[in-house]
């Protein structure tokens, strides 16, 4: 068996319409995980599960907004009543409505962010944890962003979101761990999705980020999938608390225009 067979296992991944998540859940199927494709626009997760179905997956499209916690429990209860497990949990939606300096952030912009990226998340982990840990096995990846090691003066609410889902994965990772449930964070880079696409499209950002990478561009989602499924899978069975940045160096501290 490969180290990387998802074979019977059942993934539930939001934000998978697109992006990032679109390219976990193919690569997850690819590997013969069942995977539950959620977001909240379900023509567009439909779209992602004819795709797999095409290739010989197995898929199923579940609407979710992540921001209603009647929403989330829905979605882990349509998953049970399909296959009767959730082996993995991929948490990837995630928001950002407000770019520009926190001073002038209206509340309800924070309250937006902070629900759905950090509460949210901390929803799920606990709706879908006991049922891992009864099995005793179990692998639970938060897709954070390297924003949660920086300060930001546009999208600092932002990072502080994204900073607080490393410190829920290490929570995670410590109060699950002794059932043998996994809880790690993938912080990515600049990624070429519609979620960055100000950011990608500007010429002016696009250069100042590009320079600042030691690989000199920006990412695929398909270069996060890889280690998404390799967190999933028995070649990450060793791996907990722990986040992995996949920014193509740009953390690495190179200086501009090397």
């Amino acid at each position: 068996m490969s180290l990387f067979d998802l074979t019977g296992k059942v993934a539930v991944i939001t934000g998978a319409s697109r992006g990032i998540g679109r390219a976990i859940a193919e690569r997850m199927a690819e590997q013969g995980a069942k995977v539950v494709v959620s977001s909240r626009k379900l023509a567009a997760c439909e779209t992602v599960v004819e795709g797999i179905r095409a290739r010989g997956g197995d898929a199923i499209a579940v609407a979710c907004n992540i921001g209603r916690k009647e929403e989330l429990q829905a979605l882990v209860d349509a998953t049970n009543a399909r296959w009767g497990r959730i082996d993995i949990l991929v948490c990837n939606a995630a928001v950002n409505p407000y770019f520009g300096p926190s001073v002038d952030m209206p509340d309800e912009a924070y309250d937006r962010i902070m629900n759905s990226n950090v509460r949210s998340n901390f929803w799920l982990c606990n709706m879908v944890a006991p049922q891992m840990a009864e099995r005793g096995d179990g692998s639970i990846i938060i897709v954070s962003s390297i924003g949660g090691f920086q300060g930001s003066d546009v999208i600092g609410v932002y990072c502080i979101s994204k900073a607080a889902d490393m410190q829920l994965a290490r929570n995670v990772a410590v109060e699950w761990g002794k059932k043998n449930v996994r809880a790690n964070c993938i912080a990515p880079g600049l990624i070429k999705t519609d979620f960055a696409r100000a950011l990608w499209e500007d010429p002016k950002i696009l250069e100042q980020s590009v320079s600042n990478t030691a690989l000199r561009r920006i990412g695929e989602p398909d270069e996060i999938a890889g280690a998404a499924v390799f967190l999933a899978s028995p070649a990450g069975r060793y791996t907990t608390g722990q986040t992995f940045v996949i920014d193509g160096g740009r953390l690495a501290g190179l200086a501009r225009g090397d």
